[in-house]
């Protein structure tokens, strides 16, 4: 699930923190990278978990429309399409993400007012209704129903975004806000490997998709503080009409961690760790900052090559 852009933007994170607070060692700024992943890992697998808990506050619903037409002598037959799905059982019944929330004392009870909007908007939309007026639906309206709701209600939700924040504090986890968008996108990716005939065993995302992921990341961020002092060096010598303590401080984190990406890791291509830093400052830097980090890193890296000191692969 965590892949290299990930890594690389993580690693960001990280020293961003660091350097802004007073411990500057490796070895905490090591602990807090492996923290970083920890917390969206855990997040996906709350994200997963949310199917269950929205299926469980409609059930809890039903039960208080059924007492209430009790009390007024009335007849009420409750639609159960939507909390009878297959796949928000399947999702309770997995022993893997049960056991992954219990171990972390994950828990939505602080999040609960995200579950209760979501599922007030989700009653109202067509697609709900489309689906519970289906006589008998199939796994495979189930699992249509739940991507339009993690990718029509819940992604980029204001609602969900603020119980997350909360979250963060209670749960004592990082960068629940930040990731949530791109988590959600892995979980609609998970549903949709998910068959009728799984049982405890779904098809799930590991952390990371390989080792190497986790070793690049390690990796990346020894290299980035190892190297800080030689690539401050380079950034005020490639300045064209700019001090270096004017850049605007993400930005100075950006080329650091670039450049020690380019110098260090040899086999991935210029193009490739020139273009992932470009995208990181589109994402967490300002408008124009993009445009300035690719010209220093251009100047950087003609520097290098007339000095033969640049052996990346090329595309």
């Amino acid at each position: 699930m965590i892949n290299r852009t990930l890594v690389r933007t993580k690693v960001v994170q990280t020293l961003f923190a660091q350097y802004s607070g007073n411990d500057h060692t490796a070895l905490s700024a090591r602990k807090t990278l492996l923290n970083k992943f920890s917390s969206t890992y855990s997040l996906y697998m709350m994200m997963l978990s949310f199917a269950d808990e929205l299926t469980t506050y409609a059930e809890e619903q039903i039960s208080e429309n059924q007492k209430r037409a009790s009390v007024l002598h009335q007849t009420y037959i409750a639609n159960r399409n939507f909390v009878n799905n297959r796949l928000a059982q399947q999702i309770f019944n997995n022993r893997r993400i049960r056991n992954y929330l219990e171990n972390e004392n994950l828990r939505w009870d602080v999040g609960m007012s995200a579950v209760e909007a979501t599922y007030k908007l989700l009653i109202n939309t067509p697609f709900y209704q489309e689906f519970m007026a289906l006589e008998k639906p199939t796994y495979e309206d189930e699992k249509t129903l739940w991507r339009k709701i993690y990718g029509s209600l819940l992604l980029e939700s204001e609602t969900l975004s603020s119980a997350l924040e909360e979250m963060e504090v209670a749960l004592d986890q990082e960068g629940w806000t930040i990731d949530m968008d791109m988590v959600i996108t892995y979980v609609i990716k998970t549903l949709k490997r998910f068959k009728e005939d799984d049982n405890d065993e779904l098809p799930l995302l590991e952390m990371f998709a390989s080792e190497a992921e986790l070793e690049f990341g390690k990796n990346l961020l020894q290299w980035s503080i190892e190297q800080t002092e030689e690539n401050k060096v380079l950034i005020a010598k490639s300045l064209q009409n700019w001090e270096a303590d004017r850049i605007a401080y993400m930005d100075q984190i950006i080329l650091l961690v670039a450049l020690a990406e380019i110098r260090k890791c040899n086999e991935i291509a210029l193009e490739i760790s020139m273009n992932e830093y470009i995208e990181i400052a589109k994402e967490y830097s300002s408008d124009k900052s993009y445009i300035f980090i690719n010209g220093v890193l251009n100047r950087i890296v003609n520097d290098l090559r007339a000095e033969n000191q640049l052996f990346k692969v090329k595309r």
